[in-house]
């Protein structure tokens, strides 16, 4: 319906040629830098406070104080909560899971309501064409800007790295990246030497994959809720109803499956240095 109104009320009062334009790629400010300790706050900031704060508020309101037989709202969550630890724990390993889940729980719950607060009513509804006719929603969705998804990608690179120092350890991080894999009882010695220079290469070009996963989390997330953003409203100025309907569901779909990727790469990204499985921890 948000967009709907758009259409309604504000798109008769835009020419063609503004209307071809799209959906504005960046955030608006709606403060100048110097009223918030030098930071202005923009549409998409905006929205994320708010949001976030609804669904805190909420998942108090539907848990309440937690009881052993639960209720309509803590079963809810429950099944939420053990369903998704039941899809990473193989992941991650049981050793890392007991402190990498909660995180990894609120970075899937996090990024699911933001992947959907554009279709709330009021997101993405009122706005204006600047003068080179780019549509600037007042508000937006938080996932639909580079900095918020850029934010969300670097918390969970320095998550990760937390996780794997505590829980592997140094030495084991080290070794995952630049050690020799190759089994010295059955690697003959002159060969076991060859291949130190070729694994201290292929970490070199793992530490270079690394530097390049915050881009890619972010990129890959504001890519397809941006462009979310655009199909929803080119949709709504084609026909403003019944013709978005089905492009709705799709876009809840689509937050979903963004928010398990991202969530699900960030778990794969812990367990290839924590998760060793549980009879070679016992072993050592």
């Amino acid at each position: 319906m948000n967009r709907l109104l758009f259409s309604v009320l504000v798109f008769p009062l835009a020419t063609a040629s503004a209307a071809a334009e799209g959906v504005a790629p960046y955030a608006y400010k709606l403060t100048e830098p110097t009223w918030f300790f030098g930071i202005p706050i923009t549409n998409s900031m905006l929205t994320g406070w708010v949001v976030s704060l609804a669904l805190i508020l909420l998942v108090r309101r539907m848990v309440g104080k937690p009881t052993l037989v639960p209720g309509k709202g803590q079963a809810v969550v429950e099944s939420i909560v053990g369903g998704l630890k039941d899809l990473l724990e193989p992941i991650v390993g049981k050793h890392a899971m007991k402190g990498a889940f909660p995180f990894l729980l609120a970075l899937f719950t996090f990024i699911m309501i933001h992947n959907w607060s554009g279709m709330l009513p009021g997101v993405g509804s009122f706005g204006y064409y600047d003068d080179a006719g780019t549509l600037l929603y007042w508000v937006r969705p938080a996932n639909a800007d580079l900095n918020m998804t850029l934010g969300l990608a670097l918390v969970a690179m320095m998550a990760w790295l937390y996780y794997c120092l505590r829980y592997a350890g140094p030495r084991m991080f080290l070794f995952e990246l630049f050690g020799n894999k190759a089994d010295r009882k059955e690697t003959p010695f002159v060969i076991y030497l060859l291949l130190i220079p070729i694994f201290l290469a292929v970490g070199v070009i793992e530490m270079v994959s690394i530097a390049f996963r915050p881009l890619s989390l972010s990129f890959r997330l504001y890519g397809n809720i941006f462009g979310g953003e655009n199909l929803l409203d080119s949709m709504t100025h084609l026909f403003a109803f019944v013709l978005p309907i089905p492009f709705y569901f799709f876009e809840v779909m689509v937050g979903v499956v963004q928010a398990f990727i991202f969530t699900v790469l960030v778990a794969i990204y812990i367990g290839l240095v924590c998760n060793h499985g549980d009879d070679e921890a016992h072993a050592h």
